[in-house]
């Protein structure tokens, strides 16, 4: 079992990781901060200019940290409440759309499996046990 366990903690790393990078470049390269702003200000997120920015380096700078297991217990916590914040602020309000419960609940599992990575830490492959920042 210590031989799976081995190999699946940073392949579940990277699922939730992929996630997020995918979403932090999209932001970032595909719509650009401007876009991203406009899609905010459409949604009503508060000073959308800023919260575009925030959103960019949490997912991508926040993913690329999981997958590579630096400072992982506390990237795990961050996009936890990331999940929260933007699964409860933007997902649940009765004005969003019926697909958004999806994404609603989505976001908490996201958040459990996140939970989940702070009280373990980052396993054997990462860069936080081979720096001897995460022993257990």
């Amino acid at each position: 079992m210590d031989n799976a366990k081995t190999y699946l903690v940073p392949l579940g790393r990277l699922l939730l990781a992929a996630l997020f990078i995918y979403a932090g470049y999209t932001k970032l390269f595909v719509f650009g901060p401007a876009g991203t702003a406009g899609f905010f200000t459409k949604a009503g997120v508060p000073v959308p200019e800023l919260a575009a920015w925030v959103a960019i380096i949490v997912e991508l700078v926040g993913g690329i940290l999981l997958l590579i297991g630096l400072q992982t217990r506390w990237v795990a916590l961050v996009l936890c409440v990331w999940c929260l914040i933007t699964g409860f602020a933007y997902h649940l309000p009765d004005t969003a759309m019926m697909h958004d419960m999806n994404h609603f609940y989505k976001n908490l599992g996201l958040a459990g499996g996140f939970l989940y990575v702070f009280a373990y830490g980052a396993g054997a492959l990462s860069v936080d046990r081979a720096m001897g920042m995460d022993k257990a």
